[in-house]
């Protein structure tokens, strides 16, 4: 069942079992499904006489939110089904050389699999913070503690994936694979930044 159609209740269970996914790269992915969905409500309030010259702004807004919210959605689910191929190569047998070498080529395949699901995550949730920049300065600001709280859920987003990237390269012995991903990874600093000037913008005008 993909993680869109599953009850949270169900979800939550499933995060707190002993059970090899969902795990970290899936909560990231989520955390920036929630930040893309909060800032669509936003736009989805930012309608009206009142905002008329913003209007096309806030239309383009709120389809590129709601495409990255399903983007998202969908990194979930690559994660969980990257993280049961590792979990499915190491349980391969090892018992001759021949048997060790088809095991640790397979281990090594699916670890690189792994890790680009959490890398595609920080490109997202980049994107949410972009666009969360962009609807802090037109959005509604009955709801824009809402642009807040999507920036907050993007950075954790970040934050979240970047653990995964680094505990994966620590296993990862592709070179390429390897600095393809701590490119990915390097972007997480700047990103979690801007989240945070969203958070102090939003902060400002809501005490101004």
């Amino acid at each position: 069942m993909p993680i869109s159609d599953e009850p949270i209740g169900d979800l939550l269970e499933r995060f707190a079992a002993r059970v090899p996914v969902p795990g970290g790269g899936a909560a990231a992915a989520l955390h920036a499904a929630q930040g893309a969905a909060l800032l669509a409500k936003v736009g989805r309030y930012t309608t009206g006489r009142q905002y008329a010259q913003h209007e096309a702004a806030i239309g383009r807004i709120v389809t590129e939110v709601d495409e990255l919210r399903a983007l998202a959605l969908r990194l979930a689910d690559a994660d969980e089904d990257a993280f049961m191929a590792v979990h499915e190569a190491y349980r391969l047998p090892s018992d001759s050389e021949e048997q060790r070498d088809a095991r640790a080529a397979a281990v090594a395949q699916a670890l690189v699999h792994a890790a680009w699901p959490s890398a595609q995550v920080i490109s997202v949730a980049g994107m949410v913070v972009d666009l969360a920049e962009a609807l802090a300065a037109i959005g509604n600001p009955n709801v824009i503690s809402d642009v807040a709280a999507a920036a907050e859920a993007a950075r954790a987003a970040v934050a979240i994936a970047r653990v995964n990237i680094e505990i994966n390269l620590a296993s990862i012995t592709d070179a390429q694979a390897g600095l393809e991903m701590i490119a990915e990874e390097a972007k997480a600093d700047a990103i979690i930044a801007r989240a945070e000037q969203v958070t102090a913008a939003v902060r400002e005008q809501i005490r101004a």
